[in-house]
């Protein structure tokens, strides 16, 4: 075999090797993911836990990466490299799998950082901005890695970037601020993802992410509003969802005045506790009540509270309630007045009486 090989030139035979080497690392890493794939996530699968399935998938996704990069320093060693030429690929072929465990750690450690960050909704809320910083600290790691390993100081580089960032917070003044407000408003945990608020700006609806530099605000329509977070931890804000979701619900009705105000007040509480119990959104286990407050001009007037188990629960509650009562009281005979006024006309050709002073002077 030795010459057979000996009538090529020298560099065929390392030339050759390298290539099956090359090849069988390639091969060997697609084996290994098929195994990876098909073997170890059907097995996660009937685990109870999901971290291990989001192990399994970003090792699948990085295993022929590795078993390239393997093949690549096994085929270095049949030739004959200069020291130089041999220290720069080894440096090279280690930056790469720094950089891609660095990857595989970033996509595990975040999506666990989502899938964990409910049951830590206190200490870690889970919103981009988050994600964001815990990607960032282990990029930060794999960069200090790397360039450790390339034989760079890091000291001076630090000291370099502590010089520049100076430089750098005063230019971005304003997407510092944004940003650390942002951190701030996901850290206090008094507006959270998912809940709905209202600015004193006179936006409302579900805040749908914080990110690093503005708060996104799905509304009712479906529109998205988005506030600068500088803005928005200065901003006077209403959360409907704390401290609990549930809230009253006011409804103000008024009857006449001839009206058994008992008698009103019986079927008003009977006909508000059928709508708690029958609609979607209302506590059925709460006990509505009236509180009768003003003599108005054509009716006497109170208000119903009702209640719901969130903000927008509200409007049907309020919709199925408005119309049982409205039937109800016509069917008992109680009565909701409209607004009376009496309107005097004069006859323009009849002079109005004079005083008694003016009629003698």
């Amino acid at each position: 075999m030795s010459q057979w090989f000996s009538q090529f030139p020298a560099w065929v035979p390392p030339a050759v090797s390298s290539l099956a080497v090359f090849g069988g690392s390639y091969a060997a890493g697609l084996v290994l993911k098929w195994v990876v794939r098909h073997r170890l996530i059907a097995r996660a699968a009937g685990t109870r836990g999901q971290w291990d399935d989001f192990v399994i998938t970003e090792l699948a996704r990085r295993v022929p990466l590795w078993s390239l990069l393997l093949g690549a320093y096994l085929a270095s060693g049949f030739w004959q490299l200069q020291p130089n030429v041999e220290n720069a690929l080894t440096k090279t072929l280690f930056a790469l799998m720094v950089v891609s465990l660095t990857l595989f750690c970033s996509g595990v450690v975040t999506k666990l950082t989502v899938l964990y960050g409910s049951t830590l909704q206190q200490a870690l809320p889970v919103t981009s901005l988050t994600q964001n910083i815990v990607r960032g600290v282990v990029l930060t790691m794999g960069l200090l890695i790397v360039l450790n390993g390339l034989g760079l100081s890091i000291t001076p580089m630090l000291t370099a970037l502590g010089v520049g960032g100076l430089a750098v917070a005063l230019a971005l003044q304003d997407t510092l601020a944004n940003l650390f407000a942002g951190v701030y408003v996901t850290v206090a945990g008094q507006i959270r993802v998912g809940d709905y608020v209202r600015l004193d700006s006179g936006q409302e609806g579900y805040v749908a992410d914080i990110g690093w530099s503005s708060t996104r605000i799905r509304m009712l329509p479906n529109n998205l509003v988005l506030v600068p977070n500088g803005k928005l931890s200065q901003a006077i804000v209403t959360n409907y969802y704390l401290p609990d979701r549930e809230l009253a619900v006011l409804v103000e009705v008024g009857v006449d005045y001839d009206s058994d105000l008992a008698h009103v007040e019986r079927v008003t509480c009977e006909v508000a506790k059928g709508t708690l119990q029958s609609v979607t959104g209302g506590v059925a286990e709460f006990d509505p009540f009236i509180r009768y407050h003003t003599f108005s001009d054509s009716s006497i007037n109170f208000t119903v509270i009702l209640r719901a188990r969130e903000y927008v629960d509200q409007y049907l509650l309020k919709h199925e309630f408005i119309k049982r009562l409205h039937d109800r009281y016509r069917r008992e005979g109680i009565t909701i007045p409209f607004p009376i006024r009496t309107i005097v006309r004069r006859d323009p050709s009849v002079e109005p009486p004079l005083s008694k002073g003016a009629a003698q002077t």
